[in-house]
């Protein structure tokens, strides 16, 4: 059964089989056995922090890093020992690479000349992908004539033009400004699902991820953390590294009670079930959003589940919210981070130094034992 926000996988078949790659530069273990499966027309982001090995990842699917050892397979066929120019893909990379002495047109050409099609085949291809990629009167101009976002749409098409079945993209949008980063993350998603192809996007960027992925490949120090749609990545976290990577995440020093249950300071909490033996050291974990205000300041003491008062400390606006850092003596040297909406705040009438009752839902306080790699 699909679970809500993701990309069904049942009815399609697995175009991209990687099994257990590995990437060494002499000493270095960039990739340690790292096996993973596309879906045809599937839209994958590698998501990670630098170092991680997501470009290597992306670069030995390619070819352009042959792995160690392992296999990759690509729509059935072992690719795993052929070079770049005899694998169906098409790549963007962060900086464009278009060929500067080049017009828009002729580097949307380039890869349809080296197949040696009909000029009047070649010129139809090209004024076609213009017209997608929406710039269909700037074919004549040179790369340094176009903008930024106008570049990395030209190198898009440029990658699409052999209409190949496996498209790579390299931190494309890495180098533009905020605003038509957002518009052109709309744009490039749009374009995949109307094309159908398949496609792998490097990022470091997790709204990118989240907004354009149908599943997420959360990496760390050469592995794969978590696999998921982009609700399951940000809702149901496997470690504390994918817990903390993806979105704000309260991270609090803790002691596990039962196998639902934590004592955060001097404060015992219901918890989603954990299974730790009883007081083993552990971190409890909950976002900003799930903590939840209420107005009866005052009347938390005794009500029983996951209620506490808590000190106002300090506060940052942040347009659609507000972030507010509680603390609490009960809690021992921690303090939680709460984002409450402006409705929320105009309700309770806060002010730095004001106290709130929040509860911690139990259901959305997580458990994990402490990552060493944080």
């Amino acid at each position: 059964m699909t679970k809500p926000g993701s990309a069904s996988t049942e009815t399609r078949s697995i175009y991209l089989e990687i099994d257990r790659l590995s990437k060494k530069f002499g000493s270095f273990v960039a990739l340690n056995e790292v096996s993973l499966e596309v879906y045809e027309g599937e839209f994958v982001c590698f998501l990670g922090p630098s170092g991680c090995g997501k470009t290597t990842f992306l670069r030995a699917i390619a070819g352009l890093d042959i792995q160690t050892t392992g296999n990759v397979r690509q729509g059935g066929r072992d690719i795993s020992a052929l070079p770049p120019s005899e694998r169906d893909f098409g790549i963007v990379f962060q900086s464009y690479a278009l060929f500067p002495n080049l017009t828009a047109e002729k580097n949307v050409a380039f890869g349809l000349e080296n197949q040696k099609l009909a000029r009047a085949a070649i010129a139809a291809r090209v004024s076609e992908l213009l017209d997608l990629v929406g710039l269909p009167e700037q074919g004549a101009k040179y790369p340094a004539q176009l903008s930024g976002g106008q570049q990395q749409r030209i190198a898009l098409a440029r990658a699409l033009a052999t209409s190949p079945g496996l498209l790579l993209l390299d931190e494309p949008l890495s180098a533009l400004d905020a605003k038509v980063r957002a518009r052109l993350r709309r744009e490039m998603k749009a374009l995949q699902r109307r094309l159908g192809v398949t496609t792998i996007m490097v990022t470091h960027d997790q709204e990118e991820a989240l907004t354009m992925a149908d599943r997420i490949v959360v990496m760390n120090q050469g592995v794969i953390e978590q696999v998921g749609t982009p609700t399951e990545i940000y809702r149901e976290p496997d470690t504390l590294f994918v817990a903390d990577f993806i979105g704000a995440m309260n991270q609090v020093p803790a002691r596990s009670r039962g196998d639902s249950g934590v004592v955060i300071g001097r404060l015992e909490l219901a918890s989603r079930r954990h299974g730790f033996d009883a007081d083993r050291e552990i971190v409890a974990a909950i976002r900003p959003e799930d903590i939840i205000p209420h107005e009866d300041a005052g009347s938390a003491a005794g009500t029983g589940g996951n209620r506490l008062e808590a000190e106002v400390e300090d506060m940052e606006f942040l347009g659609s919210f507000w972030r507010v850092t509680l603390k609490n003596t009960e809690l021992g040297e921690s303090t939680l981070i709460a984002d409450l909406s402006i409705n929320a705040l105009r309700r309770t009438a806060l002010e730095v130094g004001s106290v709130i009752s929040v509860e911690l839902p139990a259901e959305r306080l997580w458990v994990f034992p402490p990552d060493a790699s944080l």
